[in-house]
């Protein structure tokens, strides 16, 4: 994966940096304090990029870039920042939920209307908005599991030992071919879209971005233990039900097999994975962490907030039949 195109002071001064040799003695990059940051729209093109940047050097990587960026000091004080800047704003937007059970079951409540994306493309989707659809997604699902990974070691028990069970899932149970990871190359092939990891990402639009951050930031600061198996329930219990309506929008779109098995999988294997999110995760962590129950229900509500903003930012252009995408 190649560096992508600056979209702001804040990326195109990251990006400038990473293409440098990181054992130079002169590398100084913005951090708290600084107006490029405290000054950024917290869900911006350019703090979000700045931040998929800071946080994918913990992934794959990019060409040219140097390993030694990855846990370079002014790199993590950058990230630091973003990391504040998003998640103050995160907190004062969320709605404040007081009990972690009702959130949850919550979520099991299917709309009245609608239904999101999974309901849009279902009942009136065209075969282009799939295919932004398909493309757009593609920056999770080609490290599907990945981000959560980075939350098993802060774990213990119960919690520890049922999140493993769902990334055993989520890795395809041993088998490469049945990688959830792989069987959405497989659904991008399918549908004629390159499913070279992080092909899309100049595409990839600033909410798109934040709801894969948000998974990167969880999983990779112990503090946040409970905001990660918050979202991860979420996206858990959530999965199923929108999974259903997108196996049908693939089968009344003519997507293909590769397309419905996606979608199919994620039927079955994710109604299981609810029930382990629900009485092992997060009923681990909170029988050995009471304390936590606050942090949980913010993963619920910054999961369920950025899901809401993604979806917007999809249907809206595409009920005035315009691309969602940032370079069509």
């Amino acid at each position: 994966m190649e560096l992508p195109a600056a979209r702001g002071d804040l990326s195109a001064t990251l990006i400038g940096t990473l293409g440098q040799d990181p054992g130079r003695d002169d590398v100084a990059l913005p951090g708290t304090g600084d107006g490029a940051v405290d000054g950024a729209d917290p869900f911006g093109e350019d703090l979000q990029l700045a931040l998929y940047l800071a946080y994918e050097l913990h992934y794959r990587g990019f060409d040219g870039v140097a390993d030694g960026w990855e846990w370079h000091p002014e790199v993590l004080r950058l990230r630091g920042a973003l990391e504040r800047r998003f998640l103050t704003c995160l907190r004062t937007e969320v709605p404040g939920h007081t009990d972690v059970r009702a959130a949850l079951d919550e979520l099991l409540v299917e709309p009245v209307e609608g239904g999101g994306i999974s309901g849009f493309l279902k009942d009136e989707g065209e075969p282009w908005q799939l295919h932004e659809y398909a493309a757009l997604r593609s920056l999770y699902h080609l490290k599907e599991g990945d981000p959560h990974a980075y939350g098993i070691p802060h774990l213990g028990g119960r919690a520890k030992a049922g999140l493993v069970a769902v990334e055993y899932d989520e890795y395809g149970a041993g088998r490469a071919d049945r990688m959830h990871q792989r069987l959405y190359a497989d659904l991008m092939a399918g549908l004629g879209l390159d499913p070279t990891y992080g092909h899309y990402m100049e595409e990839g639009t600033a909410e798109l971005l934040a709801t894969v951050n948000l998974m990167s930031l969880f999983g990779l600061h112990r503090a946040l233990r409970g905001a990660l198996v918050g979202h991860y329930a979420t996206v858990e219990i959530t999965s199923s039900p929108a999974s259903r309506r997108m196996t049908q929008a693939m089968e009344r779109l003519g997507a293909g097999p590769a397309a419905v098995h996606f979608y199919a999988e994620h039927v079955e294997a994710d109604a299981v994975h609810e029930q382990v999110m629900r009485r092992e995760v997060v009923g681990g962590l909170l029988a050995d962490e009471p304390e936590l129950a606050d942090d949980v229900l913010f993963g619920v509500e910054a999961t369920t907030l950025l899901e809401e903003r993604f979806a917007a930012s999809l249907i809206t252009p595409w009920r005035a039949g315009r691309s969602a995408l940032r370079t069509p």
